[in-house]
């Protein structure tokens, strides 16, 4: 049987899933259509109910749980990890007119933007972009500030941009959880079965990369990473696979509750806090 799948051509989601999709690992007869897309194109996707399989920025699980579960690998939770907001020298507007300055934000349901909602919530003008657009978005004066995640987080210095906040950082001193910023979510109408097996299937594909290509990259990261330089996939890999994505555990489970309490609030809606999101 063929199922989709969705995840994101960055370093982190084609390290993770090349053994999966690429038969490396025994997939005992599952199959997958593949569908490689930027993130905010996937939770596009997840609200619209469109792949069995997919990657989704955590801002956009509150809306989706209805739908879908969240699979316990293949995420990105950890510390250290976050979004950061990023000016050029000078632009002070951020900072002492927050009421008028415009930030570019790397999609309407990211994590990232739930997070920057968190630190900013006085902050209104905001221009959804594709996140490789955002640094020079801010160059060009389009903004006066952005919110930058994946591997921007190595290259906004060389292009003279500067940090404002970590909000990766403002979100686990508020909270004391690790940033949970993107997970993988399956539909709930197919069998539990099934569910399981993919979910088990994910965690040895992680095991798989970890064990193989510790050192080379496989060629399958390499060919979607936009001309990224290997040392720059391979920070991109460190700092988003780590023990998270091989399964959520306690901690990662009590960061997702953590975010869905924090945008229940910031929502005034009580639901997503009595959908259970977790499979097992």
């Amino acid at each position: 049987m063929k199922y989709t799948l969705g995840f994101s051509p960055c370093p982190n989601d084609t390290f993770i899933f090349d053994a999966l999709v690429n038969h490396k690992i025994d997939t005992k007869g599952i199959e997958f259509e593949v569908q490689l897309e930027d993130v905010e194109t996937l939770n596009k996707w997840a609200i619209e109910k469109k792949l069995d399989f997919s990657k989704i920025s955590y801002g956009v699980l509150p809306i989706v749980t209805p739908h879908y579960w969240l699979l316990q690998s293949g995420g990105a939770l950890g510390k250290g990890v976050g979004p950061l907001l990023i000016t050029l020298p000078g632009n002070t507007t951020i900072i002492q007119q927050p009421q008028i300055a415009t930030v570019a934000i790397p999609g309407e349901n990211t994590t990232a933007h739930l997070l920057f909602s968190l630190a900013y919530p006085e902050i209104k003008q905001k221009k959804m972009m594709v996140f490789h657009e955002i640094e020079n978005a801010v160059l060009s004066g389009i903004v006066d500030a952005g919110v930058i995640i994946h591997e921007n987080r190595f290259t906004y210095q060389e292009k003279g941009l500067i940090q404002v906040k970590d909000l990766g950082e403002y979100w686990e001193q508020s909270t004391h959880a690790p940033i949970p910023l993107g997970g993988i979510i399956a539909k709930r109408n197919l069998p539990t079965a099934l569910l399981l097996q993919v979910d088990a299937l994910i965690q040895e594909s992680v095991a798989y990369a970890y064990h193989h290509h510790h050192k080379k990259l496989a060629d399958f990261v390499q060919e979607h990473a936009q001309e990224m330089q290997p040392n720059i996939m391979r920070q991109h890999i460190d700092l988003y696979v780590n023990n998270y994505s091989l399964a959520l555990g306690d901690d990662g489970k009590k960061a997702v509750a953590t975010l869905l309490k924090v945008y229940s609030n910031m929502h005034h809606n009580a639901m997503p806090l009595l959908q259970n999101v977790f499979l097992s």
